[in-house]
């Protein structure tokens, strides 16, 4: 699956816990990753979970997210 990515509204460690909550219920935590080094705070998936419903889950966790 090649990687998709997204620019995440997530600030800290404690933002990336809160997404690892919602993302990590539909796919295994090695498939995805946020660099929180970059200003866009980049959410990178690997997982065949549509962009659609890892939008969505990000935004349950009650962080912005927008494909780029």
């Amino acid at each position: 699956m090649e990687a998709r990515k997204f620019k995440t509204s997530a600030k800290c460690a404690g933002c990336v816990s809160a997404i690892a909550e919602k993302l990590n219920t539909v796919m295994n935590a090695g498939e995805w990753s946020i660099d929180l080094s970059t200003p866009d705070r980049v959410l990178t998936v690997t997982s065949e979970v549509p962009d659609e419903q890892v939008m969505s889950l990000v935004k349950k966790a009650g962080f912005k997210i927008e494909k780029i």
